[in-house]
């Protein structure tokens, strides 16, 4: 499950496919990656418990 971000990825849906919460989730935006970590936070979804992913931070693409 993502939280946070920019307005953006308001439009997607938060729920990913992940295989461990101790990986970072990062998403390709625009000319950039929005990035997500698991600060330990669960949720539970149609009786799944989730792990939360925060954003944490937006990097360019290099060119």
């Amino acid at each position: 499950m993502l939280s946070g971000g920019p307005e953006r990825l308001s439009g997607q849906s938060p729920v990913r496919t992940m295989v461990a919460p101790e990986e970072k989730v990062k998403i390709l935006s625009g000319a950039g990656y929005e990035h997500f970590v698991h600060n330990g936070e669960f949720l539970t979804v149609d009786g799944e418990n989730l792990p939360v992913f925060q954003w944490s931070e937006r990097t360019k693409i290099a060119e």
